[in-house]
This record gives C-alpha cells, sequence and structure tokens, in this order.
C-alpha cells in the first residue's frame, strides 16, 4: 500500500545526479541563492511528496556532501516527523527524537557533510 502522507522538502537541484527526479515531486517555490559566482549558486525547491518518493530520491542524491530533509506539520499529522535522504540511506525520527536525530547528523558527518550544515530544518 502507498504511503500518501504527504511530507513538505528541500531539494538543493546540484545535491543531484538527475535532475530529471525532480520532475517525480509537486515543486512548490524555487529559489536561487545570491552567489556571485553563477557556479556557486544553489537552486533550491521546496517541495511536497510522500515516503515513497523520497526513498526513491535517495538513489539520485550525490553520494557525499549533499543531503534533503523532508518534514510534516508538527501540528497537524503525527505531530512533527522528520525525514532526512542520503544517496541510499534514509532516516526518520519524530522531531524531539534526539537519538534518531543524532543517528542521521553521525551519517552526514560520515559522507563529508560538516556539522553546522545538519541542522535539518522543519520551514
Amino acid at each position: 500500500m502507498q504511503n500518501y502522507k504527504k511530507y513538505k522538502g528541500a531539494i538543493v537541484e546540484e545535491s543531484l545526479e538527475d535532475k530529471k527526479v525532480l520532475s517525480d515531486f509537486d515543486i512548490v517555490e524555487t529559489t536561487v541563492t545570491d552567489d556571485e559566482n553563477p557556479d556557486d549558486r544553489w537552486h533550491i525547491h521546496k517541495v511536497l511528496a510522500d515516503a515513497e518518493q523520497i526513498e526513491k530520491l535517495s538513489k539520485f542524491i550525490k553520494p557525499t556532501k549533499w543531503y534533503a530533509n523532508f518534514w510534516t506539520d508538527p501540528v497537524r499529522i503525527e505531530d512533527g516527523n522528520i525525514i532526512v535522504a542520503y544517496r541510499d540511506k534514509v532516516f526518520s525520527f519524530h522531531k524531539d527524537d534526539e537519538v534518531g536525530r543524532g543517528e542521521a547528523i553521525q551519517y552526514g558527518l560520515s559522507v563529508d557533510i560538516p556539522l553546522e550544515q545538519l541542522d535539518f530544518f522543519t520551514e
């Protein structure tokens, strides 16, 4: 049975090995960072997704230095779950679960993501 729950999320286009996977998502908004050098700019897509789409996305994220994160509405849907997708590895935990968050952070560090970038924002 498919999981139809919708998560909000952010995907950095430059984190993907194949950008075509973005067509699987409902893109709500796209912003571009204002770095002076165009090669340093990120295209950040705010999306809606279900758990199955997030699992598929994990196969397209570059193997090091990148992740995508997703979250539910902390008031209405399961009280604030977070999903963090790395290449071929997905973590799911409640926003107050320090053990789950810690495991996701440790894995991020192991794939060369700086600690200050492992904040898993939720809006």
